[in-house]
């Protein structure tokens, strides 16, 4: 009984619910069947028949992501199959992704750049464009009396200055004024000879004229001849005149004086026009045209201003400033203007004006010695890529140079952190600033324009430390001069390290006094041929951190001092108080490495500074 129950209690609503479902969907047969339809279309579009994913271009994608390749942004040699952290710079490392570009169309020497990469690096382009080439130049000059209007009066004879009308120098005099009196017994004997000479002129005419002759050199006019002729009786005293109007500039005589021929007497300076002379450094002078006007201003008159055309520019550079005066010539009638003031002028040139020019900016380029270098972006690409070009530059224009040869209007370039897309290209062995021809990787050192493969360093590095322990037998007392001039270059390096343009001079002159005291005559035969070769490329490049200005100047002839005088100090041995190392960094001038002697472990760059204090390795020590 209970069981009948039960079935009939749950009998009844399932075939309630059954009746009710088969007339739903009899009624909505065609709506249920629509959805069904549309349900199966959209699962096929979304996940295709199979286990295993393919596109449409049927490829299996599958192994790639399997295979993902981890890079890191700014150091893209790294190359890790998993995601972390770059082990040079610590930074998260990101997918590679290939450029859109096929494998035929790619060159295998462009450098790609993901847009984070760009972003950290601050790269910035620029497009190539025409522009009419424009230079605002800075002078600075003096002011200088006209060369032309200066008069120089010497003794024409000898004698005493019995007079003088001039007292003090910056006296105006004007053309024929008295400037003194002479008494000449030489000049009295000659006009004797001419009153003489007259009265027998007839018979010996040849004696008459040498002796007019003999006066006329003598600085006196034919009116002056004359009359001592006519009235018999020689001049005693003779007048110093001025021959040009003036100032008085120099005055070399006093009343009293005796004079031979030929001494200077008097300088008369006419200053109604003066020059202004200007220095221009040789990487202006193309911008610098004949007529090409200048405003200047005088430190003196600093609310005044000035302006003129240049009427001369000096064909001669001075070997010791590097400069070429410039020349500009202006009327001075009040004389406000005085010699050897200062003059500060600005030239707006614009040479090339009279055609576009292909401009691009200094930050773009790259500079190796010779040749000059730029990175073109490559153009649809999907990644940015960058390739490396060198080109021919034409005149600096302010902030831009013109580019000559090697670009098209229209090109992208990189215009800012080339320096970083360049050394991604080193790491990665293609063409490059330091080395064009890529490769393997540079150790920071190249020989003859080979870059060296890391076997080939360390072959050249142990043939070199073999070569240079064949110590030299230089005696003790030269060993002593040499730790002399090490103690010396160690104050000097201290001064790079600082980065003391001012004291870094300081030492390389006391420097120089301790190498030129150094004794050559304590060594003997090959050991004193030797020095020799060693300490001329010493001497000179002290003699350039002297005269050179710029600290990064400084540094590259410090750094031919420093292998020179580590050749010194490994083929004649020294005798300091404490050990010497040489310590090297290969980051130094672009990558190329550098040397440098210190007293002590701890790396003090002297090449870098603050900017990389601890760049660099100890190499060998000297005790």
């Amino acid at each position: 009984m209970p069981d009948d129950i039960n079935r009939n209690i749950y009998k009844i609503p399932t075939e309630g619910i059954k009746h009710k479902i088969m007339k739903i969907l009899k009624q909505n047969y065609k709506l249920i069947l629509a959805v069904l339809t549309f349900g199966i279309i959209l699962g096929w579009i979304i996940s295709p028949s199979g286990s295993k994913q393919v596109t449409e271009d049927g490829h299996d994608h599958s192994e790639e992501v399997a295979n993902q390749i981890w890079t890191c942004s700014m150091h893209p040699q790294i190359k890790k199959d998993q995601p972390g952290d770059c082990p040079i710079c610590g930074m998260e490392l990101i997918p590679l992704v290939s450029a859109t570009a096929t494998e035929d169309e790619t060159d295998p020497n462009e450098i790609q750049m993901t847009e984070s990469a760009m972003k950290l690096a601050d790269v910035q382009t620029v497009t190539v464009e025409r522009g009419i080439p424009e230079k605002s130049i800075l002078l600075q000059g003096k002011i200088k009396a006209d060369e032309r209007n200066i008069a120089k009066l010497t003794a024409r004879f000898g004698g005493r200055i019995e007079k003088l009308f001039v007292n003090f120098k910056g006296q105006n005099v004007r053309k024929g004024e008295k400037l003194g009196v002479i008494y000449s017994p030489d000049l009295v004997t000659a006009q004797r000879e001419l009153i003489e000479a007259a009265r027998y002129k007839d018979k010996n005419p040849s004696f008459y004229k040498a002796s007019r002759n003999k006066l006329k050199l003598w600085d006196l006019t034919e009116k002056q001849i004359n009359n001592v002729e006519n009235s018999g009786k020689p001049v005693v005293y003779f007048d110093i005149l001025s021959p040009i109007s003036g100032t008085v500039t120099k005055r070399n005589v006093t009343m009293g004086d005796y004079v031979k021929e030929g001494s200077p007497l008097f300088e008369v300076t006419n200053l109604s026009r003066v020059w202004v002379m200007f220095d221009a450094y040789e990487t202006d002078l193309p911008w610098i045209s004949i007529n090409d006007k200048i405003d200047f201003s005088i430190e003196a008159m600093p609310s005044k201003k000035f302006s003129g055309k240049v009427s001369y520019i000096d064909p001669v550079i001075n070997p010791k400033t590097r400069v070429a005066q410039v020349r500009v010539i202006t009327n001075n009638p009040k004389q406000a203007l005085k010699p050897e003031m200062f003059v500060t002028g600005a030239l707006i040139s614009q040479k090339a004006a009279s055609k576009d020019e292909l401009l691009i900016p200094k930050t773009s380029i790259l500079w190796t010695g010779k040749r000059a270098v730029v990175y073109v972006k490559v153009p649809n690409r999907e990644i940015p890529s960058f390739i490396y070009r060198e080109i021919t530059l034409g005149p600096e224009a302010g902030s831009y140079y013109v580019v000559a040869d090697g670009l098209s209007e229209g090109e992208t370039i990189a215009a800012n952190g080339v320096f970083k897309i360049d050394a991604s290209a080193q790491l990665a062995g293609k063409p490059s600033m330091m080395n064009p021809s890529g490769g393997k990787i540079s150790t920071g050192h190249n020989h003859g324009g080979k870059t060296m493969t890391d076997e080939e360093m360390a072959a050249m590095e142990e043939q070199e430390a073999t070569n240079f322990s064949d110590e030299f037998q230089a005696p003790e007392a030269f060993r002593e001069q040499l730790g002399n001039l090490v103690t010396a270059y160690l104050k000097l390096k201290d001064a790079f390290v600082a980065t003391d343009e001012k004291n870094a001079t300081t030492e390389a002159k006391k420097a120089l006094d301790i190498l030129d005291e150094i004794d050559m005559g304590l060594l003997k035969g090959d050991v004193h041929i030797e020095w020799m070769k060693i300490q001329t490329p010493i001497k000179n490049n002290l003699s350039g951190i002297v005269q050179m200005d710029g600290i990064e100047m400084k540094r590259s002839h410090f750094s031919i001092v420093s292998n020179e005088l580590t050749k010194a100090v490994e083929k004649f041995g020294v005798k300091t108080s404490s050990t010497v190392y040489l310590e090297f960094c290969p980051m130094a001038f672009d990558n190329e490495g550098a040397y440098w002697l210190s007293d002590t472990k701890e790396i003090k760059n002297p090449y870098f500074g603050d900017k990389m204090m601890t760049c660099g390795e100890v190499k060998k020590e000297f005790k």
